[in-house]
């Protein structure tokens, strides 16, 4: 009976251990799986809007949740746009940038790396919270004006959870970031 106990002890001690390292593991693929299903959004309604030549909006309401509008073209007047999908991440996962982010390389150096939503670089402060494709494929606001910019997405306080997605307003071209510890510092990587 003494011995049993020793082996139940044993596994229960080698059980928590592999618990406790694998909680690392386990945020970053929710991490990754949040930044997979923004960027995965942003990709497909970009094609959508090629293949439909229509408009389709992908706004992005903080704390997390995602919305996708489409909005239909006509002459003399377009219609309202309509709402066709809402998405909400898991509930740990925010659009945020953390303190120790890098502020100086920003990811394909669209703003600066404090705010989390930045849409429309390159037009007056930017700061918007959207991106609509155009069935050319490119990404402009609502005035016609090319629409680059940066969504940050991490689990509340875990630096490296953080992730990134940019778009390019001229061509609507989607990349992924993530950031890693390189040799001690904060550097981002294109995935």
């Amino acid at each position: 009976m003494l011995e049993m106990a020793i082996v139940v002890a044993i596994s229960l001690t080698a059980v928590a251990v592999t618990v406790l390292k694998m909680q690392p593991v386990y945020q970053s693929s929710r991490a990754t799986s949040a930044y997979n299903q923004c960027f995965m959004l942003l990709r497909r309604y970009r094609q959508q809007a090629i293949d439909e030549r229509k408009q389709y909006v992908v706004t992005f309401v903080a704390p997390n949740t995602i919305q996708v509008w489409r909005q239909d073209v006509a002459t003399p007047v377009n219609p309202a746009p309509v709402l066709i999908t809402s998405q909400v991440l898991a509930p740990d996962i925010q659009f945020q940038t953390i303190a120790g982010v890098p502020t100086a390389n920003p990811p394909d150096n669209f703003g600066n790396g404090t705010v989390a939503i930045d849409f429309g670089q390159g037009i007056g402060l930017g700061r918007f919270n959207y991106v609509k494709f155009m069935p050319d494929g490119s990404s402009q606001d609502v005035n016609g004006n090319l629409n680059s910019g940066v969504l940050y997405v991490a689990i509340n306080n875990n630096l490296y959870s953080s992730r990134a997605v940019t778009v390019f307003g001229a061509t609507g071209r989607i990349r992924g970031w993530q950031l890693v510890n390189q040799g001690g510092n904060a550097t981002w990587v294109q995935r």
